[in-house]
Parts: C-alpha cells; sequence; structure tokens
C-alpha cells in the first residue's frame, strides 16, 4: 500500500497537487470564460470529495484526498502550485501543466508501482470531467460545443504525459 510516508513532502505535495494540475491544463487550453474556469478549476476538488466518499477508492487516492481536506496540505499544496505555475502567458501554464503531470507519472511509477495505473486513470478521469463541465464557444451557453478541439488536443496530450493504461482499467482496483 502506498501513502504519504512513501514519498518526500515535496513528492507528496506533488501528488496531491495533480488532480489541480489536470484541471488546470484542462482550462487553459481553451478559457471559457468566468463560470467556464470556475467549473473546470473545481473538478479537481469535487474528485477529491467523491474519493473521500467512494470506500472502493484506491488507497493511493483516498491517502491523497485525506490529505487535502486537511488546511495545511490545501495551504502548502495551493503554495507549491502558485510558485510553479507564476506565467506570463496562460499557454504557458497548459505546457507546464503538462510537464508537470508527465513528472508525476514518473514519480508514481518509481515509488508507487501498484497504485501508479489506478492513480494515473484517476487523473485521466479528472481531465475528462473538467473538459466536460463548461460549454465552449455559443452564446451565453447555448450553441456551444461539450469539448473544443483545443481541449480533445489536450486531453490526448495528457494521457500521453501519463502513460495513462486503457480506459477499461478501473481507479478501483
Amino acid at each position: 500500500m502506498t501513502n504519504k510516508p512513501s514519498f518526500t513532502p515535496e513528492e507528496w505535495y506533488r501528488i496531491v497537487g495533480s488532480p489541480m494540475v489536470v484541471s488546470m491544463a484542462v482550462t487553459a487550453a481553451d478559457p471559457s470564460g468566468l463560470w467556464g474556469i470556475l467549473k473546470e478549476g473545481l473538478a479537481g476538488g469535487w474528485a477529491m470529495v467523491e474519493a473521500r466518499r467512494d470506500s472502493r477508492s484506491n488507497e493511493l487516492i483516498k491517502a491523497v484526498a485525506e490529505d487535502f481536506a486537511t488546511a495545511e496540505t490545501r495551504e502548502s499544496t495551493r503554495t507549491a502550485l502558485q510558485e510553479k505555475f507564476k506565467v506570463r502567458d496562460i499557454a504557458d501554464i497548459r505546457t507546464r501543466a503538462i510537464e508537470e503531470l508527465r513528472s508525476v507519472a514518473a514519480l508514481l511509477d518509481a515509488k508507487a508501482p501498484s497504485d501508479a495505473g489506478a492513480f494515473k486513470s484517476w487523473l485521466g478521469e479528472i481531465a475528462q470531467k473538467a473538459a466536460e463541465a463548461a460549454t465552449e464557444g455559443g452564446f451565453l451557453g447555448f450553441g456551444g460545443v461539450a469539448v473544443s478541439e483545443k481541449e480533445k488536443a489536450t486531453l490526448a496530450e495528457i494521457a500521453s504525459a501519463l502513460k495513462s493504461p486503457s480506459s477499461s482499467e478501473s481507479r478501483r482496483l
């Protein structure tokens, strides 16, 4: 079983922040106004809430969700993400997020090989939920598309960065 003591503090905050990083990548790919940004950004937070409630969640996913519920971890994670994602151009956020996800995937493969596949699949699910959270294009929410072409391309990049297992593999191994 892999959990917090399996990682250094810096590594742990990267793992804990990864659900927010996937949401950031999708949002930065094709920002869709204030409400769209909020909806897409909340995908990672809702995934944490759902993981805490789901008794069948993978142990690493559950450990991340439980620890994120503490004020100390949320603050440390927020601070680390703010430092890592200080950029001038929103396109840089997407690029850095993909790089960070690639690094997190490698970290998971090295330190949590039995849990890596399920965790990376979970991150892929969060990315998909973020992409579907807000309608892209259209006017006042009418006539847009659920997932834009830019978001689809970013989802493919996220899957590649995570080296995600097939979608048939469940996060509840």
